[in-house]
């Protein structure tokens, strides 16, 4: 074996970390399917679906834009399309998001991606509840949710507040519905999906690179939230790739530089405070915090994707020390433990709960980690 091509083996033994068993993966999968309800537990469920059992269909993939308009067996989406269907046979006529009566306005959208895919995919092209489904979404986010002073979109109904969550909820379908349309209306709603991620970082981001969970309102939380910072940076994550894939992406190239800068932003201030068995805390930079697998699985998988995207291997060994941790710390029924409770932000998950958005969160990393190995094995 020739030293070169030794020192190449070397390399990427160093940079990649043996992911999760098949086994322990359809176990993750259907804990995920059965304990997700919320909004954005659905819509956090079905993005996960789509990047791990059908990566062609996501927007991490060149054949990305436009999907294909015909599914076939090896390729059916049917557990994300499943989700869609559900959401939008149940939603009230009367109602423009696709979940009604929710105090987010934002949650709701996380699931209009799967019902867009369902809509380009649909057999029947008499079929018109899922455009006008995901067309009453983006209606209602973009004239009917108020908004700050300086244009950013509110993440809740009733007031204006900014939650670093809603990056994940909203920007991504508003870019996925303009990557669909084409033409100059996508471009007008993907440069709405980058002035949102825009206005939503310059309300929240503080100097060290975090950024604080909510703002705004009558009330707020300061506090560098890890999740928080997790949903930031996949959310823009997904915004990025979107454009990068979309016929409109010669457009957008600084758009995409700044997105890529922004998400580093985040991952490389999160992983200054890793612990030695690669956990995040709950509130990264707060010692006092407690230990959270799920914003370690949720920033590593930014962390393998933004590797792949940039071809910069700077962050991969905080990421392989994070899934190390996450791989211990499923237990033998699928479940995803030492989780912060996702209902309440800042106490762990009780004995005897779990957290919906984690599982996702277990399969997000996986897909990532997948992604990861399959461009090192084309370098």
């Amino acid at each position: 074996m020739t030293p070169w091509f030794t020192g190449l083996l070397t390399a990427s033994s160093a940079l990649s970390q043996p992911g999760l068993s098949n086994n322990t993966l359809a176990s993750v999968r259907s804990r995920l399917l059965e304990s997700s309800q919320a909004s954005w537990e659905l819509g956090t469920a079905a993005q996960a679906l789509t990047e791990f059992s059908w990566p062609a269909l996501s927007i991490y993939e060149k054949t990305a834009f436009p999907p294909p308009t015909h599914l076939s067996a090896a390729l059916n989406a049917s557990d994300v399309l499943d989700i869609a269907v559900k959401t939008v046979s149940k939603k009230p006529a009367d109602s423009l998001p696709l979940i009604a009566g929710q105090g987010s306005a934002a949650d709701p959208a996380s699931i209009g991606v799967a019902v867009l895919l369902a809509n380009w995919t649909r057999p029947d092209l008499s079929v018109t509840s899922f455009s006008k489904a995901a067309s009453g979404q983006l209606e209602h986010l973009l004239h009917n949710t108020p908004r700050s002073a300086e244009g950013a979109i509110s993440h809740r109904q009733d007031e204006v507040q900014l939650w670093a969550d809603f990056i994940y909820m909203v920007p991504p379908f508003i870019a996925y519905f303009g990557a669909l349309e084409g033409g100059y209306g996508a471009q007008a709603l993907l440069q709405i999906a980058y002035d949102q991620c825009r206005l939503y970082r310059d309300a929240l981001r503080d100097p060290s690179g975090l950024w604080r969970h909510i703002a705004l309102g009558n009330w707020q939380d300061d506090s560098h939230w890890g999740t928080g910072n997790g949903w930031a940076a996949a959310g823009m994550l997904r915004v990025l790739e979107t454009l990068n894939h979309s016929s409109e992406a010669h457009h957008f190239v600084g758009q995409q530089g700044n997105l890529t800068k922004w998400i580093n932003e985040i991952t490389a201030a999160s992983w200054t405070y890793q612990k030695d068995n690669g956990t995040l805390y709950n509130v990264i930079d707060d010692p006092n915090s407690f230990p959270d697998t799920a914003s370690t699985a949720l920033l590593a998988s930014v962390t393998y994707r933004m590797a792949a995207f940039t071809n910069d291997s700077s962050q991969i060994p905080a990421a392989n020390k994070a899934l190390k941790l996450v791989k211990k710390s499923i237990d033998s029924d699928g479940w995803l433990q030492d989780t912060t409770n996702p209902y309440t932000f800042h106490t762990p998950t009780e004995p005897g709960s779990h957290s919906p958005e984690s599982q996702a969160f277990v399969l997000l990393l996986h897909s990532a980690h997948r992604a990861w190995i399959k461009f090192l094995s084309r370098k």
